[in-house]
Parts: structure tokens; sequence; C-alpha cells
């Protein structure tokens, strides 16, 4: 079974997850929710598994960037609307295992995981 790498292909972070996974070699697929969109249904899932504020970004650019209206009183559906509106807020890679979900790019974690 393949995985599925979500992320942005130019962040340093994906290229990284991207070199460890293409040395192993792990089959994944590669979603860039930059230009394909990511859906609702992903976001609450990874949302309710790590909690949104693990999912949404917010020490990237784009976060900080907002109106100080748009990042008060922030909870799970405001985060989720926010990434939906700018995929770029969501925290990078996410790697889909069927099973679980990974957020961030640690290699010792992904070690554990990936089999």
């Amino acid at each position: 079974m393949a995985y599925t790498l979500y992320g942005i292909k130019a962040c340093d972070t994906m290229k990284k997850a991207r070199t460890w996974l293409d040395e192993k070699p792990v089959e994944y697929v590669f979603h860039d929710y930059k230009t394909q969109g990511i859906d609702r249904e992903h976001l609450a899932q990874w949302c309710n598994e790590h909690g949104w504020q693990v999912v949404l970004n917010r020490a990237g650019t784009t976060f900080r960037k907002l109106e100080d209206a748009q990042k008060a009183d922030l909870d799970q559906a405001k985060a989720i609307e926010l990434m939906l509106a700018q995929p770029s807020m969501i925290k990078r890679p996410v790697l889909d295992l069927g099973h679980k979900t990974l957020i961030g790019f640690k290699p010792d974690i992904y070690a554990a995981a990936v089999q």
C-alpha cells in the first residue's frame, strides 16, 4: 500500500521528507495541497487526531500576515476555515499511513512508523 504525503512542493521540510522516503524506498503519492487543494474531511480528521493547534502552522508567514481579528478566538472550526482558504497554513508534511498520520518531519519518527 502506498502512503500519501501531503504538503507543498517548494517547502524545505517537504524536500527532506521526500528525500528520506525516496532513499528507503517507500511507496508514496505526493499531494500538493497548494495546487490540488485539500478538503474539509481531511483537515477535520487531522485536527481530531492531533489537535488543530498542531495542524495549523501559526509560525508561518501566511498565518502571521493575517489580520489580528482573523487570529483572535481561534478554535478548530475557525482553524479549518483558515486552512481551507489558504492551505499553506497547514503544517507540513502530513504523511498518511492509512491507520494514522504523522505531522511534521522527524527522521526517527518516520523510521519507527514506516515499515
